[in-house]
């Protein structure tokens, strides 16, 4: 095992064989709780068309039946040397929602065992600190790329004239769609079904900032 890495290692491995276990626990708490699915089951429904129409993306997006992860759309970094499943339903409801994010910390846990064992050889350096300049300087044009954030598609939007630094440089949050698609998964719902539509949505409000 590369001398740089093996606690890391050894801690992410045994957090990857105790959740199966706790996944086990959370789906008895919660997902075969009939007073759970009672308050998350047809409510907040947002459908794959809305999803599309909202632009949202990540967990939400699938739950409507949306496949649109970035890590299998447009691999970047080593996404394209793992194997893990894109995990979506069709019901778009706040049950949906929770049950795909379950679904994807078992994905997690594959795809960190495979990482795993990718560091534990002996060009697992490679992954961990790449040798990179400390400026980069874009050629002159438009760039843009996106990255799977745990709440979905996190972009970057770059304008460079070939110096240093960016001429101008703009983010694109997942959560500011999200937060936009309240409205149309409320609409009809009582008051008390915000907390689980908004909790389900999982947006955060100072992400939006950007």
């Amino acid at each position: 095992v590369n001398d740089v890495h093996p606690d890391f290692i050894k801690d992410v491995r045994a957090l990857c064989a105790i959740m199966p276990e706790r996944l086990k626990e959370y789906h008895k708490l919660f997902t075969g709780n009939v007073i759970a699915q009672g308050r998350t089951k047809g409510v907040g429904v947002l459908s794959l068309q809305d999803a599309k129409d909202y632009g949202v993306t990540g967990p939400s997006a699938r739950a409507a039946g949306w496949k649109c992860d970035v890590r299998k759309r447009i691999p970047y970094s080593v996404y394209n040397e793992l194997e893990f499943d894109e995990i979506t339903m069709e019901e778009g409801d706040s049950f949906a929602r929770y049950l795909v994010r379950l679904k994807e910390i078992e994905q997690s846990v594959k795809l960190l065992e495979q990482l795993c064992d990718i560091l534990e050889k002996e060009e697992g350096n490679e992954y961990i600190a790449p040798k990179v300049p400390k400026i980069i300087k874009l050629p002159a044009g438009h760039w843009f790329q996106q990255v799977e954030a745990s709440r979905g598609a996190f972009g970057v939007y770059i304008e460079s004239r070939g110096d240093k630094s960016p001429y101008r440089m703009h983010f694109n949050s997942p959560c500011l769609n999200l937060i936009g698609s309240v409205d149309k998964c409320c609409s009809g719902y009582k008051i008390a079904d915000l907390i689980t539509i908004t909790a389900s949505l999982d947006y955060v409000i100072p992400d939006i900032d950007r």
